[in-house]
């Protein structure tokens, strides 16, 4: 497929620490790119440079296959931006929003006047369209940032956190959402620390931690990468001290947890290990309610890869 957007060799520092280190990655056309990673590892940096809003020290970055600069406007027009900031005009109605808004790129009356509706419809804000932002809450509020940054149609949207504090229905809605855009044809850069939304919408991932990229594939190849074969958990009533003891020496066991009534079992490898489980179980009286077993999840991967320590 056609590559969107290029980037090559992309170094950026502050105060001489690297905040991306020779980044180099592509992304094709019509495909959902996650771009995932802890606090602090680069992906608002990355987004930055690529919209040209920061300088770097070196690297090189094409966009529909032209330099991206700062006044590079006829590719501007070509992208829309929904930051995790909500950004709106508390003074302007919905409606007046996304007409402000998509009235810097589309100056043709009824051709502004469709794409509204159409962003309307695409955000299900159609019956709020006379509400001010303040009569909103904060999953339609945020529903309307993203009408205003991809109601003029651009080629390739940015979208930063979408569904960060909002409620089941409203990310349910955001996630259909941006389905509808890439069928639209639009090309998308997606971050989220929600790792099932990755799971769900995403062609192709990249994991960047302190300005590299860690890992990059699809779903499926990067839970390959995990150091883990399945995961078991059990809701178990009671269990000694010296029996999670035991567990623990089982030939192909990672990682033992208990958490409340909730055992978790992390396995490297093998076969059998739910049929061994249960056999332990019931040899020792240890009474349990249900009993999980799964394989390694995108979120398993990117613990694996990052590691677990709180960061800022």
């Amino acid at each position: 497929m056609e590559n969107i957007i290029e980037v090559k060799n992309l170094t950026k520092e502050y105060k001489n620490k690297l905040a991306l280190d020779n980044l180099s990655f592509e992304v094709k056309k019509g495909e959902i790119l996650g771009l995932l990673g802890p606090n602090g590892s680069g992906k608002s940096t990355t987004i930055n440079c690529l919209l040209s809003l920061l300088s770097f020290k070196q690297g090189n970055i094409k966009i529909l296959g032209k330099e991206m600069e700062p006044n590079a406007y006829d590719l501007k027009k070509e992208i829309g931006v929904v930051f995790q900031e909500i950004a709106v005009l508390e003074e302007l109605t919905v409606y007046e929003n996304i007409d402000y808004f998509c009235g810097l790129y589309i100056k043709e009356k009824e051709k502004r006047k469709q794409y509204i509706e159409e962003a309307l419809d695409l955000v299900g804000l159609i019956e709020y369209k006379k509400f001010y932002p303040k009569q909103l809450s904060g999953g339609l509020k945020r529903r309307l940032n993203i009408a205003c940054g991809i109601a003029h149609k651009p080629k390739i949207i940015f979208l930063d956190e979408p569904t960060v504090a909002v409620d089941p229905q409203s990310r349910n809605n955001i996630l259909e959402g941006i389905k509808k855009l890439r069928k639209e044809g639009a090309t998308i850069i997606y971050t989220t620390h929600y790792m099932e939304e990755a799971e769900i919408l995403c062609d192709r991932i990249i994991i960047l931690d302190k300005g590299k990229i860690l890992a990059e594939g699809n779903k499926d190849s990067l839970k390959k990468l995990a150091d883990i074969e399945e995961k078991i958990t059990v809701e178990i009533k009671e269990i000694k001290k010296e029996n999670l003891e035991k567990i623990k020496t089982f030939k192909t066991v990672e990682e033992v947890n208990i958490n409340k009534n909730i055992l978790t079992i992390t396995y490297k490898k093998g076969k059998n290990n739910l049929e061994e489980l249960m056999k332990f179980l019931k040899q020792n009286n240890i009474t349990y309610d249900k009993v999980f077993s799964e394989r390694p999840t995108l979120n398993d991967v990117f613990l694996n890869l990052t590691g677990k320590d709180l960061r800022d």
